[in-house]
């Protein structure tokens, strides 16, 4: 077994404190990854305080993870011990299924294993990247390039939120000749500002906020629509083609999808915790669509963080220390970081 030092929850009132564990012993097929940079994702947030209502305890967050390779089994193809790599949302998946044989392994038919607060096929709890290392599967690390290696702390939160908003758009062939809407600026809307702009379409964000108007101008919106003011929508109805919806807080769904044109898809990303309430007839009119979307698969996260390294694209991110956890986890849930936090796990070691 590999010693391992990290940071943990113990139960749902409980800070995150010093956790000594073990990783497995590398089998043939997986990679050992000394972790550099993890990211703080709010869903990191919500499991730790269980808010969800399924959480597991000792619980050792993040599934943002980046850093160097530092041992391989005899049948990694991938990976050689100093190559960048990083982990994202899951760490397996059954392989067989439809899904995981068309490269859908997000959709796995078994349900796949979260990198954290989670159990393997094994029965075993999983421990995320608030830790030193980590052990996992070749399939279900992703390559970096070294063009990307000035600016790592700020690519791990491409391994959540960069690909959490990089699939849907893909996915509904976003680009150039369409007006695109991102509604919410945080660590998902942020990267979905990017990816719509990068992929040439039209992108207005909905904003409750007037102070993230200007970072939303460098961040690749075109307009800024501030919800809260009177009329802010009547100009815009039935002119979007596809609307990003980031936002985790309850909101009125109906909004957005009247501004859907005939065909428009509204697709909703983020995770509000009460149920998502839609008029029948903001469906039916324009033969709308609501959809929803989870992570991407492993090979087109690859194809994302690919894209970022030819493009430079990474997260606008808070670089903080393990002792700054308690205050990063307040922040966000008050809304104050721009955009994305991240964890120098070099600071394990003081």
């Amino acid at each position: 077994m590999i010693p391992s030092q990290g940071f943990a929850a113990q139960s749902a009132t409980s800070a995150l404190e010093p956790f000594a564990f073990e990783r497995r012993d590398p089998g043939p097929a997986d990679v050992v990854v000394e972790i550099a940079y993890s990211g703080i994702c709010h869903s990191d947030i919500h499991q730790v305080k269980n808010e969800w209502n399924q959480s597991m305890y000792p619980m050792v967050p993040g599934h943002e993870i980046v850093g160097y390779v530092t041992a391989v089994g005899s049948d990694v193809k991938k990976f050689k011990v100093g190559d960048l790599a990083g982990v994202g949302v899951m760490v397996d998946s059954c392989k067989v299924c439809n899904n995981c044989r068309a490269d859908e392994e997000a959709y796995c038919e078994k349900g796949f294993v979260g990198t954290y607060n989670a159990k393997d096929y094994d029965g075993e709890l999983t421990f995320g990247g608030y830790a030193n290392n980590i052990v996992v599967e070749e399939r279900y690390v992703h390559t970096i390039s070294k063009k990307l290696e000035p600016k790592l702390a700020a690519v791990a939160p491409l391994l959540c939120a960069g690909i959490t908003t990089y699939s849907p758009l893909k996915h509904w062939k976003v680009g150039p000749g369409q007006k695109v809407g991102v509604v919410g600026l945080g660590g998902l809307g942020h990267m979905g500002l990017k990816f719509a702009h990068s992929f040439g379409a039209h992108v207005v964000l909905f904003t409750t906020s007037a102070a993230k108007a200007e970072d939303a101008k460098k961040l690749g919106a075109d307009e800024v629509i501030l919800t809260r003011e009177p009329g802010a929508f009547d100009a815009h109805r039935g002119t979007f083609d596809f609307i990003l919806d980031c936002v985790s807080a309850p909101h009125d769904m109906n909004l957005y999808m009247n501004l859907l044109k005939i065909d428009g898809t509204l697709c909703s990303v983020g995770l509000p915790e009460k149920p998502i309430e839609v008029e029948a007839f903001s469906l039916v009119t324009n033969r709308r669509r609501l959809a929803g979307s989870s992570i991407g698969g492993m090979k087109e996260t690859q194809e994302m963080l690919d894209y970022c390294a030819e493009h430079d694209i990474v997260s606008e991110i808070e670089l903080v220390g393990v002792d700054q956890l308690g205050v990063a986890y307040d922040r966000v849930v008050k809304n104050d970081v721009k955009y994305r936090f991240v964890i120098d796990m070099g600071t394990l070691k003081a």
